[in-house]
This record gives C-alpha cells, sequence and structure tokens, in this order.
C-alpha cells in the first residue's frame, strides 16, 4: 500500500486511541498517558502505538495494564472509524523519547562544563615563547628592493634559457 496512506492511516489511529483514552476509558489505573506516536505495517494488520506516561515506575505498570485491560475496546472504536476491511491489532508500548531526552541533556551538561574548564584554563594560560610568535611584516621598501632583485634573477635565468633554444643541433 502506498506509504503516504499508512502514514494518514496511522497518524488517524494516534487521534482516536488518544480521544479514546481521554473520553472513553475510566479505568483509575490510567495515569497521565500521552499517545506520542502509532505506527503501522504496510498490510495495516498490525499498529504500534507509543505512549509516555507522566510519574513514577509504578505509575507506568499500572497504566501499561490499563491499556492492555482497554485494548480490546480501543481497537473496536479504531476499526469502527476508519472503516477499513480488516482492523489492525494494537500493540501499546512504552516511548523511549523522555529517557532518551534525558541522557542528550546530561551530554550536553557535560559537553557544556568541560568547554567552561576549557575556557577557564585558557583564560589563565600564558604563552610558551614569545608575547607575539608570529612574523612582524617587513618595511615596504625592503619587500620592494627584494622584488627586484628577484626580477632581475628571473631575467638573467630567461636569457641563458634563451641562448640554449638558439643553438645549432
Amino acid at each position: 500500500m502506498n506509504q503516504t496512506r499508512v502514514n494518514q492511516l496511522a497518524d488517524r489511529i494516534r487521534v482516536i486511541v488518544a480521544e479514546m483514552l481521554e473520553r472513553r476509558v475510566k479505568d483509575p489505573r490510567l495515569g497521565f498517558v500521552t499517545i506520542t506516536e502509532a505506527r503501522l505495517t504496510g498490510d495495516l494488520r498490525e499498529a504500534t502505538v507509543f505512549y509516555t506516561v507522566l510519574g513514577g515506575d509504578q505509575d507506568q505498570t499500572g497504566t501499561a495494564a490499563a491499556l492492555e485491560s482497554a485494548k480490546g475496546l480501543v481497537r473496536s472504536e479504531v476499526g469502527r472509524q476508519l472503516g477499513l476491511r480488516h482492523t489492525p491489532s494494537l500493540a501499546f508500548v512504552p516511548d523511549a523519547i523522555p529517557e532518551n531526552a534525558k541522557h542528550i541533556e546530561d551530554l550536553l551538561r557535560t559537553a557544556r562544563d568541560s568547554d567552561a574548564e576549557v575556557a577557564r584554563r585558557a583564560a589563565q594560560a600564558t604563552h610558551a615563547g614569545d608575547a607575539d610568535p608570529y612574523r612582524t611584516p617587513r618595511e615596504d621598501e625592503d619587500l620592494e628592493d627584494d622584488l627586484d632583485e628577484d626580477q632581475d634573477e628571473s631575467d638573467d635565468d630567461n636569457d641563458d634559457n634563451d641562448d640554449l633554444d638558439t643553438g645549432s643541433r
């Protein structure tokens, strides 16, 4: 099936599941759940619904159990609203986005700390040799004299090459 159509159906499944959990599923174990994404296989037989839960591990396990028990009700509503020949089976999977985001934030914090340390050390650093290790440009007159000498030498070299070219064989 066309991938665009599959993506549209997956997005529609995400919306339907989110509305069902908000309005019709009244399980007290269901915490602050957010449906982040839905993926649908190309043959439209299986849908994976990713979710996040605000809270601790106990809230995570309670929400997972509530989603499993409400799976049949949610699947029948998905089938009714989509109007497909075969209603896709649903699998609820906790989304790893919050853990990945926390890991990335930790890496960025470490990088900022090391950058601050490098900047602090650079501010305290002194030159290893002279204060100005770069060559200073020579005076313009000296430069012109050197250019004139180089030009004279290249003219002499060209004269020698001309003598060689005109010789007989």
